[in-house]
């Protein structure tokens, strides 16, 4: 886990810059509904917040003794991750597309070339359900890369950690709704 004065200011930056809560109910990504709405865009639209975020990533994969060779995930919430995370550990950066492009060279994965023997760090901004990040996996996997952790900003319930163990790839995100304050996401049954 980050130090606990980067913990705290990963906290302050996400409840004062990207929490909004709403009298009803939003509609997340994950199809669930929740009166509270973390944009981890917004709250790390300035740099010094996202470097913030970024060398937590990074000190988190040492802590746990994890290396990595490239990072990325689904784009938009892996973007900002993969490029900063590039930056603070000197490594790869790649971004999946949800569809593979249908011109050009028509590849789903843009960035750091993955391939046998390259070790991913997966990142998102936000998870519920783990569902774009799980999909990526996929993407990933079937290059043969190895994805040695994935991790989140924010996790809003308590449903990606065993969706990632069954996907047999370790899962420790940064923050939780517990950090942030928030009552836990349920996704719709």
């Amino acid at each position: 886990m980050p130090a606990a004065s980067q913990r705290d200011e990963l906290i302050r930056i996400v409840v004062e810059q990207g929490l909004t809560s709403f009298d009803e109910p939003v509609r997340l990504a994950s199809g669930a509904m929740s009166r509270d709405f973390i944009d981890a865009k917004r709250a790390l639209a300035q740099g010094s917040d996202l470097r913030v975020a970024c060398a937590a990533i990074v000190e988190l994969a040492a802590t746990m003794g994890i290396a990595f060779d490239a990072c990325g995930g689904m784009t938009m919430g892996a973007d900002m991750f993969a490029h900063g995370v590039a930056l603070e550990a000197d490594c790869g950066w790649f971004v999946v597309r949800k569809a593979p492009k249908d011109r050009g060279t028509r590849q789903q994965i843009e960035g750091s070339v993955l391939g046998s023997g390259t070790r991913v760090l997966m990142v998102e901004d936000t998870i519920t359900t783990g569902g774009s990040t799980l999909t990526a996996l996929e993407v990933v996997r079937a290059t043969g890369a190895e994805v040695v952790l994935v991790t989140a900003l924010v996790d809003r319930g308590d449903t990606a950690t065993p969706a990632f163990a069954a996907a047999g790839v370790p899962y420790a995100p940064l923050l939780t709704w517990r950090d942030i304050g928030i009552d836990p996401v349920v996704p719709p049954a």
